[in-house]
């Protein structure tokens, strides 16, 4: 999909094929190098978060506090930005993304780095409440911004999230052809709760983003995988 010259930010809606398919999320994309240059990519997550993989104090059912992801967001982006690192404090998008499912300020934050050139496009969804479909997506990357960085809360939680960080779609000068990362859990560190449903108990200092370790995602000494994010080219 070839741009002109825009002033400001596009926006633009992206599905992943034609039409959505049931489980398919309509994502939002908005920036400046959706188009010409560079490479379309479809976003897969699947969960594999269950009762049975996960039995620790797994959250009960129910349509809107049983467990779910909330919308994915994330961006395009060069080696100057990502929306998370591990041993990094939270931004406030981040923090307020692991503990409400909330994409503001995050979003604002991916904004910033859009116009600051070290971001490319900004990419949204729905959240993924019915773990038999898939969450779909698709991503536009260029040159300047070949990797992509993709998070979702991990809901019900204090502060826990799941997604990709700084995954590189160009290799020796090529668009991978595919990629897929298993997904686990983190603790962005805004929240001292250490329970699925625990009360908000703000962390002062902000904490350092780690991986999740608690016996929720941590089973027989593994870590065992909440879901699976597949990346392929179109």
């Amino acid at each position: 999909m070839k741009q002109g010259s825009v002033a400001g930010l596009v926006l633009g809606i992206a599905a992943a094929l034609s039409g959505c398919r049931k489980g398919e999320q309509p994502a939002q994309q908005a920036g400046s190098s959706m188009g010409g240059e560079g490479a379309d990519y479809r976003i897969v997550v699947k969960s594999t978060w269950t009762a049975a993989t996960h039995p620790f104090e797994y959250a009960t059912a129910g349509a809107l506090t049983g467990p779910h992801f909330s919308g994915l967001i994330g961006a395009s982006h060069n080696a100057g930005y990502t929306v998370f690192a591990e041993g990094t404090p939270p931004t406030p998008g981040l923090e307020r993304l692991s503990e409400e499912g909330k994409h503001n300020p995050l979003d604002d934050e991916i904004r910033a780095a859009i116009a600051a050139g070290t971001a490319g496009v900004l990419v949204e969804s729905g959240p993924l409440r019915d773990f038999s479909d898939s969450l779909v997506a698709t991503i536009h990357v260029d040159s300047q911004h070949p990797m992509v960085s993709l998070v979702m809360m991990v809901a019900p939680s204090p502060d826990w999230f799941t997604g990709v960080a700084s995954v590189p779609l160009m290799e020796n000068g090529q668009w991978v052809a595919a990629t897929t990362v298993d997904l686990i859990a983190w603790d962005s560190g805004g929240d001292d709760g250490t329970t699925y449903k625990a009360s908000d108990r703000d962390a002062n200092p902000k904490q350092p983003a780690s991986r999740g370790m608690t016996p929720h995602f941590v089973v027989n000494g593994s870590v065992v995988p909440v879901g699976t994010l597949t990346i392929t080219r179109q």
